[in-house]
């Protein structure tokens, strides 16, 4: 495999054309692996580089939302996350980064900030980092890299977002804790919110509310668990009626990034509540939060970047326990081969997609 080449479309400037790249394939460290990749769908953060809102090193190969099969492993072996060992043709997704498993902040529990991180669609191309991301035929899995089996009776395009939207979400609820019997509302319902409405009503919540100023994906939000929706361009006052009728709010997953949600979050909170934030990943204005609200009603306000590997390995679980309980396979709608990336990004950048596919 080592003597072959793949191929890769590569990143060089916010809304440049893709540049078709021959490459080598890499030789093999002890614990790796290569992967020839089936399915790559266009992530939020592949959308922000791409259009110049947020920086990455380039030249790159973006895309991380990936899955595939092994064709080359190292002659040591390799074990995936549970401990088993891998074999050629086995079908696999990863966790988004390879890291130091002894690293001080791994060690920590926040293994996505270790001194040594790489990220898979995010890494500057190198002699020694060339099919390092998605939008490829084949990636590179370095040494640290949790790798996970995909059960077989998922599809390619619903399994594909598993190891960034849905173990995301994974992690968010792990941050939450225990939302058995509470009131949980998703703000922003893109491909992370349908995804945390879905998580939170298998995980018990007793009432799940929906929120998004997109009234059309508003609709779709029923099919993944909630029990209401609610516009979230209605003035503040009128949601806090609404919700509070209901017994008001113990937990808000923020999906969307936008300062304005966040904010209202906060203010929308019962007495002990939890918000997590995980959408605001590019830059934006500072928040106006009120100090005194958070501390005489106990509030708490948690971020998550990226995710742990164990929040992968619960997202797989939950996805191939419920795959046809909830719709996601429909949320991949358009597909388009990789020598088409630059129709895929435009379609993707218009936002009328959930997630669009790519496959070598």
């Amino acid at each position: 495999m080592s003597n072959k080449e793949g191929k890769a479309m590569v990143f060089e400037k916010p809304q440049q054309p893709f540049v078709l790249q021959k490459m080598t394939m890499p030789r093999i460290k002890e614990t790796e692996a290569i992967v020839e990749i089936s399915h790559t769908t266009i992530c939020s953060s592949d959308l922000h580089t791409y259009n110049g809102r947020r920086s990455s090193p380039s030249p790159c190969v973006l895309g991380h939302e990936i899955m595939g099969n092994i064709v080359e492993l190292a002659s040591e072996g390799v074990k995936d996350f549970s401990g088993q060992e891998l074999k050629i043709g086995d079908r696999v997704t990863w966790s988004i980064y390879a890291h130091d498993h002894n690293d001080e902040m791994a060690l920590k529990g926040i293994p996505q900030k270790s001194a040594s991180l790489f990220k898979y669609g995010h890494q500057k191309l190198s002699a020694s980092s060339t099919l390092s991301g998605g939008f490829a035929t084949h990636c590179h899995l370095r040494a640290g890299t949790d790798i996970f089996k995909v059960p077989t009776h998922l599809q390619l395009k619903e399994a594909a977002p598993l190891n960034c939207t849905h173990a995301t979400v994974a992690g968010a609820i792990r941050l939450a804790g225990s939302l058995k019997d509470k009131n949980v509302l998703v703000m922003g319902v893109g491909m992370l919110g349908l995804s945390a409405c879905a998580m939170s009503k298998e995980a018990g919540a007793r009432k799940l509310w929906a929120m998004d100023v997109n009234q059309d994906r508003l609709t779709k939000a029923p099919d993944f668990g909630s029990d209401g929706e609610i516009n979230a361009s209605t003035p503040l006052g009128e949601i806090e009626s609404i919700l509070a009728k209901q017994g008001g709010v113990d937990v808000v997953i923020e999906t969307s990034g936008t300062p304005s949600a966040m904010e209202n979050g906060i203010q929308l909170l019962n007495i002990g509540g939890v918000c997590i934030w995980v959408g605001a990943v590019y830059t934006q204005r500072d928040l106006a939060i009120n100090a005194e609200k958070i501390v005489r009603n106990i509030l708490t306000i948690k971020g998550l970047h990226n995710y742990a590997p164990k929040d992968l390995a619960t997202a797989i679980d939950f996805l191939s326990r419920n795959n046809h309980k909830y719709p996601f396979i429909d949320l991949v709608d358009r597909e388009f081969p990789l020598a088409q990336l630059d129709q895929a990004f435009e379609v993707a950048s218009k936002g009328a997609d959930y997630r669009v596919g790519v496959h070598p």
